[in-house]
């Protein structure tokens, strides 16, 4: 510190070094004239340029002793000298970073934390274990990071992920992507090299901003221990504020473990055998009271306040008109509108309200419950044709939509989305709004239901649409007849499964051609029971999803529908069911291949390569991890066999998985995989 000393007087006596040579140079002009080269005194104008260079030099040497002072000044402020000064490091001190991670988390109603332990943040889950916060690690980050986006989608609260640095990231790059798109409230903590030692070759060093800027909506790095509260909190109210989304905070680990160990690891040494080592000592000196000064002050750890858009009375009254008027309306419901700060069961009332035909897709699957008059569930592509109103709330007009093509051309269309860009997509080419809604998707359509309380949609555009959904319910029940060449019919397999299962279980998505069979058969028993990928259509979220909804859900059978190619990505998450005594029930349709793109490539190029698999073991694969397993054939009864796989998880709390071998059908003959 005593290099230090040195700057401080240095800036005082220059100031005062100034004034006495303004006051000197006053008072002795002669001199100052002595001062400078003699010049030829009978050239013309001598006396005037002898001045002109007395004032040339004093201006330079007070500009140049500004400069001085002004550079002293900037390098107190680049080393945060004044808040040091004035904060006094308590260098005895055992507390850590973790612990201020833990207080926000658990102020911000966070229950569960998901991770893969490393090094760099052991801290934060020690702290938040003694706090009551679960935490719950996976076998994979991957995995901890879907888990994350199902209890953020579940509990209408922030998930929490929490992994090391460098390839602990890099892992979570898919199901951060995922959260995004499916705009899922998550915070992703993560482990970074101390900054002191960034870009010099530090363990698990990359730039790891870079990565996760062009996926989050908000990316911050933590420098020093009295920052951890307010970026936290700032983190939390971005993930939930407008369109939702995903965040990231990153926290180098010395900004997370005690003085006495980071002072250790940085190695300050108290004495200096040279000018250039007490240089060195006084820099790592500073850096080290720099991350502690002030990182025990009392700060509110309390929740900042979500920002989210609400539509305008005006608005509001316009859209009003244009239903009141309404003889064959039409309601996309996306996963936006199971958003907070609307309950589900106030939107269900407001939907069964208003009266009129819904299609429902992502989150909002399982809204109106397992049979509703209201629910429409086949060709929706020719109700759209045919409506004259179209509301699409929270629903996108991306591929899923044929990027707006799908819409009636002589419709009025009302398009209500968070997300400005997601509310005119495609707007410039195949689709014009009627009314443009920047809002919050449930509270627009429970104020819509209280201003149409007289409003009746048309019965006969009800049964129109009805029979056609009764119609085809009924051609797909004569499909699940069918035999195939070998193993079971994967229609049937769902008949079957949707007759056994319970009204509060929570069904998990994950696969190509077996789960969108599934779509069409299964019918989600309530609000907030169906979980998919969503846009992204990320193959491998089944183990972590199940994960997050089992801890939400912890009272109803969690099923997961795996592809035999996506449970490939997740069956090592049997072991973390197992661990943590969390039992789900999995069915794997088994057909050894990747059927959902060879329906494409075979007959287009006349090649399976790359699309078969093998009828493989899974049953007993998990068998490995503490579960039970089930293989089920053409012999064996469906029923009796799902019977069984309920029996061994209810009774025996165990986690079961069904390895049912199908053949192949022409249901979803003609289906696009890209």
């Amino acid at each position: 510190m005593f290099g230090l000393m040195r700057l401080r007087p240095g800036g005082v006596c220059a100031t005062r070094r100034i004034s006495r040579l303004r006051n000197w140079t006053i008072s002795q002009p002669a001199v100052i004239a002595g001062a400078f080269p003699r010049l030829n005194d009978n050239l013309p104008g001598w006396g005037s340029m002898k001045m002109d260079e007395t004032i040339a030099a004093y201006a330079m040497f007070f500009a140049s002793t500004a400069v001085m002072g002004f550079g002293i000044g900037a390098l107190i402020n680049k080393f945060n000298l004044p808040y040091i000064w004035s904060h006094k490091v308590d260098s005895s001190s055992k507390r850590h970073g973790g612990e201020l991670v833990a207080e926000v988390l658990k102020s911000h109603g966070v229950k569960y934390i998901f991770t893969l332990v490393g090094g760099h943040i052991s801290p934060i889950l020690v702290a938040a274990e003694k706090l009551g916060i679960r935490i719950v690690d996976t076998r994979h980050e991957v995995s901890a990071v879907f888990a994350a986006d199902a209890v953020a989608r579940m509990s209408g609260t922030v998930g929490v992920a929490a992994v090391t640095a460098g390839p602990g990231l890099t892992n979570t790059i898919t199901a951060v992507k995922n959260a995004q798109m499916a705009e899922s409230p998550l915070l992703l903590i993560g482990g970074a090299a101390a900054s002191i030692l960034k870009g010099r070759g530090a363990l698990q060093d990359i730039d790891q901003m870079a990565l996760f800027k062009p996926l989050c909506k908000y990316c911050a790095t933590v420098t020093s221990v009295r920052n951890i509260i307010p970026v936290l909190k700032k983190a939390l109210q971005e993930a939930q504020s407008g369109t939702p989304g995903p965040v990231f905070v990153e926290f180098p680990i010395d900004t997370l473990y005690p003085y006495e160990m980071v002072s250790k690891e940085i190695g300050v040494k108290g004495e200096s055998k040279s000018f250039m080592q007490s240089v060195v000592n006084w820099y790592m000196s500073n850096y080290l009271n720099n991350l502690y000064a002030g990182a025990w002050d009392p700060r509110d750890t309390k929740p900042l306040k979500v920002n989210i858009p609400f539509a305008s009375s005006e608005i509001m009254q316009k859209c009003t008109e244009i239903l009141s008027n309404a003889k064959k309306p039409v309601i996309i419901i996306g996963s936006q509108a199971t958003l907070p700060p609307t309950p589900v069961e106030d939107l269900r009332r407001a939907l069964e309200n208003l009266g009129m035909p819904c299609f429902l897709g992502g989150m909002s699957r399982g809204l109106l419950g397992r049979k509703s008059k209201l629910q429409m569930r086949q060709r929706r592509k020719d109700a759209l044709k045919e409506a004259d109103v179209i509301i699409l709330a929270g629903a996108v007009t991306d591929f899923r939509l044929g990027y707006g093509r799908a819409l009636g051309k002589q419709a009025k269309i009302i398009a209500v989305n968070r997300s400005k860009e997601q509310l005119y997509k495609n707007s410039d080419m195949f689709w014009k709004p009627t009314v443009a809604v920047q809002g919050d998707v449930g509270t627009f359509i429970r104020d819509l239901s209280a201003n149409l309380t007289g409003y009746t949609c048309d019965p006969d555009w009800l049964n129109t649409l009805r029979e056609r959904d009764e119609q085809k319910e009924v051609a797909n029940m004569k499909m699940a007849e069918e035999i195939p060449e070998k193993h079971l019919n994967p229609i049937k397999v769902f008949t079957e499964l949707e007759e056994v299962l319970p009204e509060d279980a929570v069904l998990v998505a994950d696969g190509g051609d077996f789960v969108a069979t599934a779509s069409y058969i299964l019918r989600p028993r309530g609000p907030l029971h169906w979980l998919d990928p969503g846009a992204f259509g990320t193959l491998g979220v089944g183990g972590g999803f199940a994960l997050g909804a089992k801890l939400c859900r912890p009272d109803s059978q969690v099923w997961i529908i795996y592809g035999d190619g996506s449970c490939g990505y997740s069956l090592s998450e049997f072991d973390t069911y197992t661990r943590h005594k969390l039992p789900v029930i999995a069915v794997v349709g088994n057909d050894a291949g990747w059927t959902q793109i060879a329906r494409e490539q075979v007959p287009m190029f006349g090649s399976s390569v790359a699309c078969d698999l093998e009828y493989c073991d899974y049953h007993k694969v998990v068998e490995g991890f503490g579960a039970s397993g089930i293989l089920v054939g053409r012999e064996d009864n469906l029923r009796e066999k799902f019977q069984e796989a309920q029996m061994i998880h209810d009774t025996h709390g165990k986690s079961v998985l069904a390895n049912v071998l199908i053949g192949k059908t022409k249901f979803r003959e003609g289906s696009l995989s890209v």
